[in-house]
């Protein structure tokens, strides 16, 4: 038995899964990282307890998968935008200390690539790009077969990238690939468009159900975030030439809204060679794929993957 940790801005799971990538059991919180980490942290020990204590067998081992940016292998969390005041937490060694496991952490974008890339749409393929796309955007990718993290760990933090000259506030820059990007960037982009119609307690959900209901504006809202969007994926093909770009997030919820939009200028902007070799999915494992991504810093980092057939 693995346990996980899905640790993100809005909510935090804790599940059991096996090396299979079978989840057996899921307890869930509201993160409220507002709270301070040590309200949080005490929180996620006490739902961390009884996952194990409801555990069918012995737990072997945690797993944790949580955004950027992050000392992966020392499991430090270097103040992520989506998590305020987790400032250079030693998560792992707080972990082990408080559990006696082994403990293993993973950036959000890397544990959802290796999900997609062992269970999911990645089966079978080399080279994959997975973007996170929840309240912020980040990236996983897997070249050769092997998650890429880069000198400093910070490989795959694409929503930084500035992609437009303006936009959405988000990622610390106007118009990074966050903003047009990310369901908290897409919530501000209908207000900046549209401040008669939506403001700052806006929701990403609210802009989709006024596109469901037919919106001319919400319709512009996702047209504009599919065309830098659009831009973004281009920009990935024709640097990594993946075979898959698959995405989480918006891209199972929401993707029928901006992904026509984001196809069109895909296709027209990315180098023929790299885009007819490239297409672009939502996760095969659906809204299954956080359970799974965070079981999956063990599964890579530990070796159980190798006693997979």
């Amino acid at each position: 038995m693995i346990l996980g940790l899905d640790i993100g801005g809005t909510k935090t799971a804790v599940v059991v899964g096996t090396k299979r990538g079978e989840i057996l059991s899921r307890l869930q919180f509201a993160t409220n990282s507002e709270r301070g980490f040590e309200i949080v942290f005490g929180e996620l020990s006490t739902t961390i307890a009884q996952a194990m204590s409801e555990s069918p067998e012995p737990v072997k081992a945690i797993s944790v998968s949580i955004g950027g940016p992050l000392d992966i292998l020392k499991g430090v969390i270097h103040s992520p935008p989506n998590l305020s005041g987790w400032n250079n937490i030693p998560l792992k060694d707080l972990l082990v200390k408080r559990f006696s496991l082994p403990v293993f952490v993973e950036h959000d974008g890397n544990a959802g690539a290796l999900a997609e890339f062992y269970f999911g749409a990645g089966r079978g393929c080399r080279n994959i790009v997975f973007l996170t796309m929840g309240t912020g955007l980040g990236a996983g990718l897997i070249l050769d077969g092997r998650v890429y993290r880069g000198t400093t760990d910070t490989a795959g933090e694409l929503g930084h990238i500035r992609i437009a000259e303006d936009g959405p506030l988000c990622y610390g820059k106007s118009g990074s690939l966050e903003g047009y990007g990310s369901g908290r960037g897409m919530a501000k982009l209908a207000g900046m468009l549209f401040p008669s119609l939506w403001n700052d307690s806006t929701t990403v959900s609210d802009v989709y159900s006024a596109w469901k209901q037919g919106s001319p504006e919400a319709q512009q809202v996702f047209e504009r975030a599919g065309f830098y969007l659009g831009r973004g994926f281009a920009m990935i093909a024709d640097l990594i030439n993946p075979e898959r770009i698959v995405l989480g997030g918006l891209g199972i919820r929401i993707g029928d809204a901006f992904l026509p939009s984001a196809e069109k200028v895909f296709r027209r902007e990315a180098l023929p060679q790299s885009s007819a070799a490239c297409s672009i999915v939502p996760a095969q494992l659906g809204e299954a794929i956080g359970d799974v991504a965070s079981i999956c810093a063990a599964l890579d980092q530990g070796g159980m993957m190798e006693k997979v057939g």
